[in-house]
């Protein structure tokens, strides 16, 4: 007897909820532990009060979210320590930079809850580089050099010496005074550091450290002509600036000791360096030379596309900040160089997002089907409902019952005569006759309404809208979704990313939703109910509100598109079957048939076991089932 109550108490939901939640509490706090053990190293020879971090973007492009890991940890270890972080734009390169980039990140930061109380740029310290230039040559430790850039590239690899690198101090000293007026003979040399010729670290083989570019600079306009490469420039601002701690990404790990030579060599400050391992992601591209290529040939819609990893792009995509930081700082200091799925940090997000989520209803426009409800109310009727049945605090949204609604194709072809369905927040109801045209597609369904019905009896719970009239119309909502950009979980150094760019990678669903959408602001998140959760991304120019599909992290979800054998794109994301409801991927339900007159948007599959009988060698001495799908 105890046995079996206990096992009947283990089924209730209330108790369900609570060991769910005992153990999503034990998994919270061994990640948490994990994650405080991977910083309980800290930073080296650092002090309370007293460390400085600097976050140093180039203003060249919008942030990613590589970018988002190195900013968020910067900011983490400052706050850790009690210090400060500076925000530092290096602008050296005036071909590939511009002030739009630098308000943009701004904005980024600060969608990301990052600030800074000073903001600078390398450019704000030109002539105090230019003099360290002059010393550097003066010193010995620096010369000019007008080799072609090819022929320096194989001196540099095979551990050849430049022609002009024991030329004199005042001729290299010429150079770099013609090099500054930015003339002809000036913008043929430039100025390497004296370091070694043949080092195994090719980092430290002569590295230039000025070069000469002719175009204005966004801050600086006309006055230079010459400019320090980040690898002079950035250890000297450190310094200068008081960073105590430089975080950079592992994959400049070779060029740590250039780093420090140039500190040394100058005799100033010295700084400590901290590595870590940057982010990557499969079917994802973080170069900034390859997303420029695909915004500049329209490829994208621009830099916050939903299918860019740009923190403006993800975040159009549905990513919340807290998910973010919740991933970053589960990463935290690793040195591992790998490329992650998407799938944890969404199913991160569906967390944060899924208990706060209002839930409305769309139903598809293609093959949308009209029902007549016997026992439905007489005129239509307004219900005011939760927004989230779980969480009342998320609102009230208004419902509008009548004895004309419609249905999805898919939902009207899984039922059978006779069945007893549930309408969604209304009740069950009988399937009494259907009405289908040439192609097979259901036209009209009747049903009896069967409001004294157990749902929990019922197989199939199905979302609808009541058919529109002058006083309650629909909502016209388009539902998007997104495929990756490449074909290639990772593309190799020598790849071109023009050929394996994916040919199709935006899909549309028109749709009608209930009217309650026309209350949400651009940013918002919410669930159609059976078709997973969106982001409103604004009105379009034809008056249609724009969804994006936000991935919940299941395989599903996150799986490429392009897959080799696919025969059409999935255009939404599958709806579930939970809790009996219609399964609406095309795949054949426990009612439905397997020769679906639809499009059903699913990979072809070739059968396991090819179209033959499977023959059982012994006797399994099972109970013997007909086939549930057979004619």
């Amino acid at each position: 007897m105890s046995r079996r109550w206990y096992s009947h108490f283990e089924s209730l939901d209330f108790t369900r909820a609570v060991i769910q939640s005992v153990a999503d509490a034990k998994a919270h706090k061994a990640r948490s532990n994990k994650t405080a053990a991977s910083f309980a190293l800290g930073l080296q020879g650092a002090k309370e009060g007293q460390v400085v971090t600097r976050f140093p973007p180039e203003p060249s492009g919008y942030l990613h979210i590589g970018h988002a890991k190195a900013a968020m940890l910067n900011q983490y270890f400052a706050q850790m320590y009690k210090g400060k972080m500076l925000i530092r734009f290096d602008d050296t390169n005036p071909t590939k930079e511009r002030t739009e980039f630098e308000e943009t990140i701004l904005e980024d930061l600060a969608l990301l809850d990052i600030h800074s109380e000073i903001v600078t740029h390398t450019s704000d310290y030109f002539d105090q580089l230019y003099d360290l230039g002059i010393q550097m040559i003066k010193s010995g430790k620096a010369y000019a050099d007008d080799t072609e850039l090819l022929q320096m590239r194989d001196e540099r690899f095979k551990g050849i010496a430049s022609k002009h690198r024991e030329d004199s101090i005042e001729d290299n000293l010429k150079h770099f005074a013609e090099m500054k007026t930015g003339s002809d003979e000036g913008v043929r040399w430039c100025i390497r550091a004296k370091i070694s010729v043949d080092n195994p670290n090719k980092a430290l083989r002569d590295p230039v450290i000025y070069r000469c570019n002719l175009l204005p600079h966004h801050r600086t306009g006309d006055k230079w002509k010459i400019y320090p490469t980040y690898d002079f420039a950035c250890p000297i601002v450190d310094s200068l600036e008081g960073v105590t701690h430089a975080l950079r990404t592992n994959e400049y790990r070779d060029r740590n000791p250039q780093y420090y030579w140039m500190i040394e060599a100058l005799g100033i400050r010295p700084v400590h360096i901290w590595d870590f391992s940057r982010l990557n992601f499969i079917y994802t591209l973080l170069s900034k030379r390859k997303l420029h290529w695909f915004v500049d040939t329209g490829r994208v819609t621009g830099w916050d596309d939903p299918r860019f990893p740009t923190v403006r792009g993800i975040r159009r995509r549905g990513l919340t900040v807290e998910a973010l930081r919740q991933f970053m700082l589960i990463q935290g200091p690793s040195q591992a160089v790998v490329s992650l799925e998407w799938d944890s940090l969404w199913t991160m997000n569906k967390k944060i997002i899924d208990p706060v989520a209002p839930r409305f209803w769309a139903i598809a426009k293609d093959g949308v089907v009209s029902v007549t409800i016997s026992g439905g109310p007489a005129d239509v009727e307004v219900k005011t409902l939760p927004k989230h049945k779980k969480n009342p605090d998320v609102g009230e949204k208004k419902t509008v019952f009548s004895s004309k609604i419609l249905i999805e194709q898919e939902d009207a072809l899984s039922f059978d005569d006779q069945e007893e369905i549930t309408l969604m927040d209304w009740g069950n109801a009988f399937v009494r006759s259907k009405t289908t045209d040439s192609n097979g597609k259901i036209t009209a369904i009747e049903l009896d309404l069967n409001l004294a019905g157990d749902f929990r009896k019922t197989k199939k719970k199905i979302t609808w809208l009541s058919a529109p009239t002058p006083t309650h119309p629909l909502i016209p909502v388009t539902l998007l979704d997104y495929d990756y950009l490449i074909t290639k979980k990772k593309l190799e150094e020598n790849d071109d990313v023009k050929d394996f760019v994916t040919a199709e990678t935006e899909f549309r669903e028109e749709a009608d939703a209930d009217a309650n959408v026309q209350d949400l602001k651009k940013g918002d998140i919410i669930q159609f109910e059976r078709k997973g959760y969106y982001i409103f991304d604004g009105p379009a120019e034809n008056g249609s509100l724009h969804f994006i599909h936000i991935p919940d992290g299941r395989a599903a979800s996150l799986a490429s598109k392009a897959t080799p054998g696919a025969a059409t794109p999935v255009a939404v994301a599958p709806k579930p079957a939970k809790g009996g409801a219609a399964i609406k991927d095309g795949s054949k339900s426990s009612t439905g048939t397997s020769d679906t007159p639809v499009d059903t948007k699913m990979y072809a599959v070739d059968k396991v076991y090819g179209d033959e009988a499977v023959e059982t060698p012994v006797d399994p001495k099972m109970y013997k089932v007909t086939n549930v799908y057979s004619s």
